[in-house]
């Protein structure tokens, strides 16, 4: 029986750490509010102890309460604004690389060039500034600021798989646009979207967060990681907790996506000689031809 070779015992490591790492704030976020309970009375600021695991927070709330009703918005925000930016980013950049019309990818590229240029939380703040946005909101406005990006990286990606005489094969046949965008040259680019949806999430995350800090899409003393750090930050060297857990917890959730979806990539790859003849053997076997 063949041994498991080193670097499948690495990927083995990274996913296990990863499901390990990300289990604990997805697990709080997702199940926390059913376990949370009934509010109990509010206490003095910042103190440790009487009955409350983690102290009380900065109006003297439960930490451990808050802690697990704060989860959910972070990760659903985060998880709807990467869908969002996809939704969008997938016809446009597969367009933009299938497309002969000159003038259309123009059309396309151009607007999201302007919106690239404007840095993303300076147009989240911008736009707040105007406006009060909710949850829905920020979950908008953080997939507007991702669709730019993603869809270049879409673009180029595809423009490659574009290229390829399958393609043009595929066209002199007669195939429809969706059989050539998604049937091939979707496929082509599935492991370079799942390497970029990983490093976007992680963003979003960060992203999503850094509005929350700052106020935008949520109210003052909602019950959210990022604002329970953003507002008992005063009482840090008193009652930490209320500030180290939620922080922790923000960490744990963006370095574990990141550990699996590494992981998962990792575990697709094949030693050089084995991608050649597979992809060999593909085009002999299904590759059209004119």
């Amino acid at each position: 029986m063949p041994m498991p070779s080193r670097a499948a015992k690495g990927r083995t490591g990274r996913f296990a750490l990863g499901v390990a790492v990300v289990s604990v704030p997805l697990v709080l976020a997702l199940l926390g509010p059913v376990f949370a309970g009934a509010p109990g009375p509010r206490t003095a600021s910042f103190t440790l102890g009487g009955g409350h695991w983690l102290g009380t927070d900065f109006v003297g709330r439960d930490v451990w309460r808050q802690v697990l009703h704060g989860g959910r918005p972070v990760v659903l925000t985060a998880l709807a604004a990467t869908a969002l930016s996809y939704l969008v980013a997938l016809p446009v950049g597969l367009v933009c690389a299938l497309t002969h019309r000159r003038w259309l990818e123009e059309l396309l590229i151009r607007p999201l060039d302007v919106l690239l240029a404007v840095p993303s939380l300076l147009l989240i703040l911008l736009v707040a500034s105007v406006f009060s946005p909710g949850a829905v909101g920020l979950a908008l406005l953080v997939a507007l600021v991702n669709v730019p990006d993603a869809a270049r990286i879409v673009r180029a990606t595809a423009a490659e798989a574009a290229a390829r005489p399958a393609v043009e094969a595929l066209r002199m046949q007669g195939e429809t646009w969706w059989r050539m965008a998604v049937g091939y040259v979707g496929r082509c680019i599935l492991r370079t979207l799942a390497a970029d949806a990983g490093t976007r999430l992680t963003g979003v995350l960060y992203l999503v967060s850094t509005a929350a800090f700052l106020g935008v899409g949520v109210a003052p003393d909602a019950a959210d990681w990022a604002v329970m750090v953003d507002r008992n930050r005063t009482g840090l060297f008193v009652q930490p907790w209320a500030v180290v857990v939620p922080a922790v917890l923000i960490v744990a959730l963006t370095m574990g996506t990141n550990l699996l979806f590494d992981a998962a990539l990792a575990g697709g790859r094949r030693p050089a000689r084995g991608r050649a003849r597979t992809r060999i053997n593909w085009n002999r076997a299904g590759e059209p031809r004119p």
